[in-house]
């Protein structure tokens, strides 16, 4: 018996393997295992299994299994088939990103020795005093206790321990550590519901398409309040109760611990977490769990759209819309809500992409009927929108000759007034760090990263300079100007360090948090803060964008957007779709509850379209506007797009290939668009210069993307085609969310 097995690295090829007798029973397509490759043994996946092998030369056998039994089945297995051809990865590339490399269902975790004193021992030399005070201690206490404890009667009170048990003193016990998995949730959340007519109708159509055992996309589209996080309990409890799974998946780590809260109140130890915050001990056993099938739901990341759950019935993707669904490194570059529908298609299960602001393409996709739709038009439990501010700094600094400032009037005196009426505030400002840009005032000059073509960010805590693409940090920050070495240089912008700052001079009595990627190591940080905010020990929640959607407070009556136009100028079609959506969504958190919310968006940009529909949260308008300006340019989602990047550290060696490249395209399919190559708005990134090509394809001509697809693999050839040598490298971003 042979198997042919493919590796995690970016060959296409697959290698042939014998199987030893005593694993013949127990191999399996899907299967891990350890196989050697030149002189060492690598993980690799089981692709097929063959009687006779095609390969005339030495054949090395298979080394061990990874796993004690099959994790995949069929279904998975079809998933990390379409996913290595859909997003041109190898197969064990893409069979990686279900199966992680460190994960096994053979994990144990770490044992811990515990010690019992009991009578009737050996006699004890008189020398041993560390078994004596050991033992006296012991004696004492008639229970078991942590033997790692007892160093004030030992040096190493394990190995005396040993020593006593061997002379009948003591009984030994040795219990597993599990890992905490409790503690990247807020309290499990109970709460008393009422469904509205709304709510009633939407659920009656997912438990119809839960009931009917296939495949049923469904665009859920609530207003922010309008209790969605209620609807996926419900369906995931009507799920369980036909021995279904579910797969509950947000965009950021910041929304998991109230979700979290959510689900564990409705369905206790039956929910596992999965993000990258968790430890690896809590991964490992997490992962085991789910393969041995002692979770119903699980809720976490884009990664756990690959959870190896069986039986699976209901998918939820929250805030549908989110970027941080799309994997942009490593291979596969896939995104989490594209996965997920082809996961419920092949599973028969029922997908629910939800959102206050959907995607262009899941909104055009219900406009064409590809979706079914629920919609969700009104606020839960009476609450009201909330009544939205638009600040025009323009005037402001003009009124007050005050320019550059953070704060206008009109939000300082309602953060006061939400202050003296003891409600809470949340203040968005979608730039980390505290200032933006060190630059010189007489020539110009930007302080960049000399690994990235990127301004450095100033960081006052540390005082150090930081690129926020490769992480370089420059401690010893310049007094004067490289260029022209004037000494007349200056912080520019705001981050939200200096919004922080600001904040506490101007209301020194409040208590103020901070949640960003600067403060944020762990999901235990954003577990606290969160769980801080909910119960009403922080007055003033700043963050950046990932406090500004899926969050529920209720007492949080006051939202603040610093700088509403960030973003909005960027050279990317998406751009303004983004702005609109972080608006809208920010504006969201507020006024959940009983009391009436208000919200200040602060813009240079008053008049802009983007700035006027969010502002005034009409999103028909405005994504009838986006998709006109689509629809013109032949962007998604009236278009299928393959990007081709071409980077390496030589800048001609790049624009050479790239060129190349660019000479292959020819007899260019009717419907399908080049453009470029042009370099990348981000020119240079941890020293690779990037140069990019994009392919347009009208859904007209193309309504799959299959004609697509066929021209750019014939072209690239499983990327050879580009000829590309000396440490270049190509890379394929299929539907990408950007184009920066």
């Amino acid at each position: 018996m042979f198997a042919d097995i493919s590796f995690p690295i970016s060959s296409y090829q697959v290698f042939s393997y014998k199987v030893p007798d005593h694993l013949k029973s127990k191999v399996t397509i899907g299967l891990r295992v350890m196989a050697p490759v030149r002189n060492r043994k690598v993980q690799g996946i089981i692709v097929a299994i063959k009687d006779a092998s095609d390969y005339k030369g030495n054949i090395r056998e298979v080394d061990s299994l990874v796993d004690e039994s099959p994790v995949l089945d069929d279904q998975l297995w079809n998933l990390i088939l379409w996913l290595a051809d859909y997003y041109n990865t190898p197969l064990g590339v893409a069979a990686k990103a279900a199966l992680p490399a460190n994960l096994s269902t053979k994990y144990k975790p770490r044992s811990q020795l515990f010690v019992k004193a009991k009578t009737g021992g050996e006699p004890l030399a008189t020398n041993a005093k560390s078994q004596f005070a050991l033992l006296d201690h012991l004696s004492e206490k008639n229970e078991f206790v942590p033997a790692s404890t007892l160093g004030a009667f030992a040096s190493n009170p394990i190995e005396v321990s040993r020593k006593l048990a061997e002379k009948g003193w003591v009984d030994l016990l040795e219990k597993p550590v599990l890992p905490d998995l409790t503690g990247f949730s807020l309290n499990p959340i109970h709460k008393k519901v009422r469904f509205t007519e709304y709510q009633d109708m939407a659920l009656d159509q997912l438990k119809v398409s839960m009931d009917g055992d296939e495949f049923s996309p469904f665009l859920l589209h609530g207003v922010t309040g309008s209790g969605k996080t209620e609807i996926y309990i419900e369906a995931a409890r009507h799920g369980i109760k036909q021995n279904k799974t579910v797969i509950m998946l947000l965009p950021e780590i910041a929304l998991t611990p109230q979700i979290a809260g959510r689900f564990r109140a409705a369905f206790g130890d039956d929910v596992a977490l999965w993000h990258s915050k968790l430890s690896q001990s809590a991964r490992a056993w997490t992962w085991k769990k789910i393969c041995a099938g002692d979770y119903k739901v699980v809720v976490g990341a884009r990664s756990a759209i690959f959870a190896p759950l069986k039986n699976l019935g209901l998918i939820v993707v929250d805030e549908e819309q989110e970027s941080a669904y799309k994997q942009d490194s490593p291979d596969p570059r896939y995104h989490a809500r594209d996965v997920a529908l082809m996961r419920g298609k092949i599973h028969g299960a029922t997908v629910v992409l939800a959102s206050a602001t959907p995607s262009m393409e899941s909104y055009y996709n219900h406009i064409n009927g590809k979706f079914g739709y629920i919609h969700l038009p009104e606020r839960f439990g009476g609450a009201k929108y909330p009544h939205v501010h638009v600040v025009d700094m323009i005037k402001e600094s003009e009124e007050t000759e005050v320019y550059g400032g953070i704060f206008s009037r009109s939000l300082l005196d309602k953060i006061q007034d939400r202050l003296d009426k003891k409600e809470q505030i949340i203040l968005l400002h979608n730039r980390r760090g505290f200032a933006p840009v060190l630059r010189c005032d007489d020539c110009g000059e930007v302080s960049t990263c000399p690994h990235c073509q990127v301004a450095l960010t100033f960081h006052k805590k540390g005082k150090y300079l930081q690129c926020h693409f490769c992480n370089h940090i420059q401690r010893n920050l310049p007094n004067k100007c490289n260029e022209c070495h004037s000494i007349n240089i200056k912080l520019a912008g705001i981050g939200t360090q200096k919004v922080e700052d600001e904040l506490i001079g101007k209301f020194p009595d409040a208590t103020i948090a901070r949640l960003d990627g600067d403060v944020i190591r762990s999901g235990l940080n954003i577990s606290e803060v969160l769980q801080q905010f909910s119960d009403g020990d922080i007055d003033i929640l700043l963050g950046t964008q990932m406090i500004a959607k899926g969050l529920d407070f209720a007492n949080a009556t006051l939202v603040g957007i610093i700088n509403g136009d960030t973003g909005l100028y960027l050279p990317d079609f998406r751009a303004g779709e983004k702005v609109f959506q972080l608006i809208y969504q920010a504006a969201g958190r507020s006024g959940r509850g009983r009391i009436p919310g208000e919200v200040v968006v602060q813009t240079y940009n008053q008049d802009n379209a983007v700035i006027q529909c969010a502002t005034q949260l009409d999103l028909k308008k405005y994504y009838n506007i986006c998709l006109d300006e689509r629809q013109a340019l032949s962007y998604p989602p009236f278009s299928w797009i393959v990007r081709l990047e071409v980077r390496g550290k030589s800048k001609n060696t790049v624009e050479e290939a790239a060129a190349r490249l660019k000479s292959r395209f020819k007899n260019t399919p009717k419907g399908i668009e080049i453009l470029g190559p042009a370099y990348c708005y981000r020119e240079k990134l941890r020293d690779y210069y990037r140069m990019q090509i994009v392919l347009k394809s009208k859904k007209q001509y193309d309504p799959n993307g299959g004609k697509l697809h066929a021209y750019y693999k014939s072209i690239i050839k499983r990327n050879n085609g580009a000829n590309l040598k000396g440490g270049l490298r190509l890379i394929v971003d299929v539907n990408p969310v950007s184009l920066l």
